[in-house]
């Protein structure tokens, strides 16, 4: 294993040296890695879907060599290294399991966990409930947590109820807005959405994007239905094949 390790720090080292390196790899910054980084992290999320276990072991891959990257820029800035990197990640997981490193015993629940965070967070020197949660997030996910943050200080509706009518009023002014109002209430009603899913003890992010892969599922099933010519049929046509592919499914 830690030949393994040893040889891929090896082969980034060389890419990003100055003379010998990759034209493309010593051109790179933190700030031109990182989408790549984000979209690697959605190739495993993908891969996992997809149950495609030999491609996640490449996925994986590919993550993995996002995290050497960074390290070696940032070991060729003078802020840490590949190794410093692990021993960040393997100190914060024993501290974050007291329960399995430590004395405390019994079993980890999400308030405790959330506590450690805070405590960290508060040690690092944060002044509100709000730090930490990432801008980089998908828009969806991060406005789950922001939620999630503000529940935990005691600003949260104590049922589904409230955020339901919030749905409602959001959606009227959707509809009363002018036009150069209609992206923030866009986003209002967006944020409204998944406070509502949250109140239910639904993930927005994956209820989401099992929505999405049933839209692009049945849209596939009904182009097939179609037989090539899904374009030229009218609405009403182009719902019937809907409404079929719907049967076919429950059948």
């Amino acid at each position: 294993m830690t030949q393994n390790i040893d040889r891929l720090l090896t082969i980034m080292k060389r890419l990003r040296d100055p003379e010998r390196g990759c034209e493309w790899d010593t051109a790179q910054s933190f700030e031109t890695i990182a989408p790549y980084t984000i979209e690697e992290a959605y190739e495993v999320a993908d891969a996992i879907e997809r149950k495609d276990y030999k491609d996640l072991k490449g996925e994986l891959g590919d993550l993995l060599f996002q995290v050497v990257f960074h390290a070696q820029m940032a070991s060729e800035e003078h802020h840490f290294d590949f190794g410093a990197v692990v021993e960040s990640i393997s100190d914060k997981m024993e501290r974050r399991h007291p329960h399995i490193f430590g004395d405390e015993g019994g079993v980890m629940e999400e308030t405790r966990w959330e506590d450690l965070k805070a405590a960290e967070r508060s040690e690092a020197g944060s002044d509100s409930a709000m730090d930490g949660v990432a801008k980089a997030l998908p828009a969806l996910m991060r406005s789950q947590k922001l939620q999630k943050r503000a529940a935990r200080h005691g600003f949260d509706w104590p049922d589904a109820e409230g955020p339901r009518a919030k749905v409602l009023e959001e959606i009227e002014e959707l509809g009363d807005a002018s036009p150069e109002e209609r992206e923030e209430e866009a986003g209002d009603l967006l944020f409204a959405a998944v406070n509502l899913v949250r109140a239910y003890g639904i993930d927005a992010e994956q209820a989401l994007r099992a929505a999405n892969a049933k839209f692009e599922r049945r849209f596939r099933a009904m182009e097939d239905l179609a037989g090539g010519d899904f374009d030229t049929r009218s609405l009403e046509a182009q719902e019937e094949l809907w409404q079929a592919v719907k049967r076919a499914e429950k059948s």
